[in-house]
């Protein structure tokens, strides 16, 4: 049996026993310094008179880190040369006159609910992943320093932010704002720690609350295959009903902790605690976001639509999350093992796209668009389907007999649907080659920018980070009226 936890936890002495038997730090993703104390500041204009603003009640963020090839999934250019266009067909589409690649057959028979955004571009040439979800401008610098003070917060911890603030009116006590799954990214990912998906200034408390997962993955790769007897779990595991002895336990345990803490220093690491142990207690007591877990009450038949790999069971553990009324939910197909595995494919392109990447992501978003739809959750649900950059046109010739696609942050896509999201349209449009944008260029910023307003939030407004320093939520981009 694999275990695949959401944290390590490095106490001292005393504290030790406690924290582990509460689990509080692990369930609510304290794993490094606390932040600046942060509120909000007036907006400095308003995009509400745009259509559709507040339109989404909730977010899904689909976050494929590594970058797919825009050739070889939503763009691809069949009359380009072999040496463009690599080994895979295109296939005809639900919508007239779109193709996508053969390997899609699921996804292409559900672009009729979907807009498909085939011009984005933006200048970092890296894994920007901190540019994609923060918007921040130093993303050159900070990419892989996942604390650095100088990192935004992500859109999720923003809402979280937001949401403890009332701005989307009073929240049930115990229901998370922001959860990730299936673990912290780069959690498995070696060497390099990604950044981007942290609560940066806001705080360590405003971190996404990460689930762990508990499985065995037959073929090494738990993105390629898990058992069915796989689960997630907030840290301190899940059970049907938690005792109100067991409760009271926790709470006592936590408040022996905090007897502790009187004597640390008062830094704003353990402020940060103090609203942890608080949120700690209400997860526990709040049985329908630990019963949101529990797969095993899903038909077997729809789980294995949705795949027996980690991001199909993660993509269905995420709509339970929403229906438990779970405000921001992410699942990140991430890296796991060595880097340039996953989706950053600058070797042996063709065979991992063909073997297990392509139909994965195919079998879990077909199988989820049409599940959030059945059961009326895509109306007002925004699903947001994103990577960080594009795949060079041309392969990489120094990789003999394994050639791979390299970064291209020139023209790649993405999709969009639910919450008001125009069905079956396209925008935007690449050259022959997919190599550059050639219709409506799309930038990274303007995506936060139209998240923020369909979840009905002015995407100009501004955080005031300690001590009292201005930081917009987006730093320049627009709504992109095509999503609206």
């Amino acid at each position: 049996m694999l275990q695949f936890p959401g944290t390590n936890l490095q106490p001292n002495n005393a504290g030790r026993r406690a924290l582990l038997q509460t689990g509080a730090l692990s369930l609510c993703g304290l794993a490094g310094a606390g932040g600046s104390e942060a509120t909000l500041a007036a907006p400095i204009s308003s995009t509400a008179e745009y259509p559709g603003f507040g339109r989404a009640k909730r977010c899904l963020l689909l976050y494929i880190y590594g970058a797919w090839s825009q050739l070889d999934t939503f763009d691809p250019k069949p009359n380009a040369p072999a040496e463009i266009r690599g080994e895979f067909s295109a296939i005809d589409s639900c919508l007239p006159g779109v193709q996508v690649c053969e390997h899609l057959p699921r996804a292409a028979r559900v672009l009729d609910r979907c807009t498909l955004v085939r011009s984005m571009a933006h200048p970092w040439n890296i894994h920007s992943a901190s540019y994609t979800l923060t918007g921040n401008p130093d993303t050159e610098k900070i990419e892989g320093r996942q604390r650095h003070p100088d990192q935004w917060p992500y859109i999720g911890s923003v809402v979280d932010h937001l949401a403890r603030n009332e701005h989307f009116g009073p929240r049930e006590p115990g229901i998370p704002n922001n959860v990730m799954l299936p673990w912290r990214q780069s959690l498995f990912a070696r060497p390099n720690k990604r950044s981007g998906t942290f609560g940066a200034f806001l705080g360590t408390n405003h971190d996404p609350l990460w689930t762990e997962f508990h499985g065995e993955a037959p073929l090494g790769d738990p993105f390629r295959a898990i058992t069915p007897d796989g689960r997630f779990t907030f840290g301190a595991g899940n059970s049907p009903s938690l005792a109100k002895d067991a409760l009271t336990r926790r709470r006592s345990l936590l408040s022996e902790f905090e007897r502790y803490s009187a004597v640390m220093d008062r830094s704003s690491t353990v402020a940060s605690y103090t609203d942890l142990r608080a949120r700690a207690i209400d997860l526990l007591a709040t049985s329908q976001v630990r019963d949101a877990l529990a797969l095993e009450r899903e038909p077997f038949s729809l789980r294995e639509d949705y795949g027996m790999t980690l991001f199909g069971q993660a993509c269905l553990s995420a709509r339970r999350l929403l229906e438990a009324d779970v405000k921001f939910v992410t699942v990140v197909w991430d890296e796991y093992g060595q880097t340039d595995e996953s989706w950053d494919t600058h070797y042996d392109h063709h065979s991992r796209m063909k073997k297990f990447l392509l139909p994965a992501f195919d079998r879990a978003f077909a199988t989820l668009m049409r599940d959030l739809e059945q059961r009326g959750l895509l109306e007002d649900t925004l699903v947001v389907c994103l990577s960080e950059h594009g795949r060079t046109p041309r392969f990489d010739p120094s990789n003999v007999g394994a050639p791979g696609r390299g970064h291209w942050s020139r023209a790649y896509s993405q999709l969009f649907a639910g919450a008001g999201i125009p069905q079956g349209q396209v925008a935007g449009a690449t050259d022959a080659i997919a190599g550059d944008v050639v219709n409506r260029p799309i930038n990274p910023k303007d995506v936060l920018c139209t998240a923020y307003h369909l979840l009905g939030v002015d995407p100009r407004r501004e955080l005031l980070a300690s001590p009292g320093r201005p930081v917009p939520l987006v730093a320049g981009g627009s709504v992109i009226r095509e999503l609206l």
